[in-house]
Formats: structure tokens, sequence, C-alpha cells
């Protein structure tokens, strides 16, 4: 060789991509048999999803050569031994695909109504407990109370009978009463309630009395009836007679209205006894026998019909 000049260039020494061109051609360059590209470059991959595992493997369509010969040197790896491989399977013991479990519904389903369930539980405690709080101090005494503004007797007697009222029954005012002995009328004591304010006074002594003569009972059967008085210091206790009889204890006119000193304004209060009467017309008498005492002013009587307090 002479200087500058190497010789005849062979076509590996030439650009590797010169079968490209026509002068290359010319020259005898071919493409390199290990694959497109540089020699002994890799064989060129699939696209992505194109492979299919676990199918009968397909013939590679064979690559094309230059001057569109086919290439004998490229193969698909699935015709190669050993290429065609099968894609181990990855199936969830439980579903779902490849993507693991799904979400647990059921278990969501259920906590919810669970939650549901402990609201309306809880707001029925609320409003039972609200009811018991606020009707607690509203509700009736089921035991019979005793009221009187001016004071409140016993009974002097228990026959038996309804215990309630049942009928207007007659009331009588001082000036009513039929008096015997000292009793009299008078109305300088202010509280009577007798049409101008009188009443009975001067029974404090044996023998007086205010009788009173009614009709109108409905039938035979326990009455109460009520005596409004006046007295202090004090408790008194008169004979009650009923029918011509005398009843079975002392008619109790105690102090209910705690007056002192004299007052009688101040003392007046009532009292009552449960007699049985009889239907239609009756008698009734309260007096000063021997023994009682009958510091008292008698202002009205009148009638309930059965065994009542007020």
């Amino acid at each position: 060789m002479t200087a500058g000049n190497n010789g005849a260039s062979t076509p590996e020494d030439d650009d590797p991509f010169g079968y490209l061109y026509a002068d290359g051609q010319a020259n005898g360059a071919q493409p390199p048999s290990g694959g497109y590209g540089y020699p002994n470059s890799v064989n060129r991959v699939r696209p992505v999803g194109t492979r299919q595992y676990g199918q009968q493997a397909q013939p590679a369509p064979q690559q094309q050569g230059a001057y569109g010969q086919p290439n004998a040197h490229y193969a698909a790896p699935e015709t190669l031994p050993g290429g065609a491989t099968t894609a181990p399977s990855h199936q969830s013991s439980h579903g779902g695909g490849g993507r693991g479990r799904g979400p647990n519904t059921k278990g969501l389903l259920i906590g919810a109504i669970a939650v549901v369930a402990a609201v309306v539980i809880g707001i029925s405690v609320a409003m039972l407990g609200g009811d018991d709080e606020d009707g607690g101090g509203n509700q009736a005494d089921a035991s019979p109370t005793q009221t009187q503004d001016e004071g409140e007797p016993t009974p002097s007697a228990s026959k038996g009978g309804p215990d309630e009222e049942k009928t207007e029954l007659p009331t009588t005012d001082a000036q009513a009463l039929s008096l015997s002995g000292a009793a009299s009328l008078a109305s300088d004591v202010e509280g009577a309630q007798s049409e101008g304010g009188s009443y009975v006074a001067n029974l404090n002594q044996p023998g007086a009395s205010a009788t009173w003569t009614f009709s109108g009972v409905p039938a035979d059967g326990a009455y109460t009836v009520f005596v409004r008085y006046s007295t202090t210091d004090e408790p008194q206790s008169m004979t009650l007679t009923v029918n011509g009889k005398e009843f079975g204890s002392k008619l109790n006119m105690d102090n209910f209205a705690h007056a002192k000193d004299g007052d009688f304004s101040k003392g007046w209060t009532q009292t009552f006894a449960w007699p049985t009467l009889n239907k239609g017309s009756n008698t009734i008498s309260v007096s000063c026998a021997d023994g009682d005492k009958c510091n008292v002013l008698v202002d009205q009587l009148w009638l309930k019909e059965g065994q009542v307090k007020k």
C-alpha cells in the first residue's frame, strides 16, 4: 500500500448502514446478519401486550432483510427451543382477578345497621327518661288528703257508704234553725256566712240547742253533715242527735283555726259527722248536754251524700 491509500475498503469497514445507500450497495455492503443495527445487536423485542401466554405459539413473521429477502437469522422467541412458555397463573383464592380482594361490603352493611339501631335505642331511652322526669311532679297522690283553710276536724263516727258526692243536698243558715234553751241569734262577731252575718250564740249552757229539720234526702244511706262554727282557745265538743237518737260520739268542735285570746272572729272553721239518714225528711240537732263543752258560735249546716271530708 502507498501512503494515503489503505487499499480497497471492505463493507464491514464502511458505515454499518452503508447497505442503505446506492454507493454502499455498489461496494457490496450487506445488512448485518445478527439483526438490525450494529453487528451482534440484540433481537428487537415485541411491543408490550403482543405476546400471549398459555396459547399455542404462532410462527413469528419473518423479518425482511435487504432487498425484500427474509432474514434467516431472526426468529421469535416462541419458535426457539424452550421459547414457548406459559405464564404462571396468579388466580386469587378469593376471586377478583389479579387485583386482590374487593371491598367488604357485607361488613360495612352490618356496621351501618348496628349504628342505626344504637341511635334508635338511645333516643327511645332518652324520651322515656324525659317523660319520667317531667311528669313525676304532676301526678295526683293516690292517698286522700285532708285540706281545710279553717282547720280540719276528724269525723265523729262512720257508718259506711259511698265516698263521693252524688247529689246536691239541702243547706241551712242560722236563721232557719230552731233554737231552744238559752240559744239565740246574734251578729256581733264578724266572719259568719249566714244571711246578714248572723249566727247562733249562747250555746254554752246545758239544754241549749239548734235543730235543723229538712227534706230532700234521695235514699236511705250514709251521708255527711257539715257544721260551720267558731271557737277559741280550748277544744269543744257537743252532742249530735239524728232523728231523735243521740249519735254514737260527740261532735268534735276543736279550735282548728287556732284562734286565741277569745277572738271568735279568727276562729271560724268547720267540722263533720257521718250519720245514716232516711229517704225524705230528717232532723239533726246540735245541743249542749251535761259534760259537753259548748263555747261555740254556730253559723251554717249542710249535707253531702256519702262519707266525705269536704
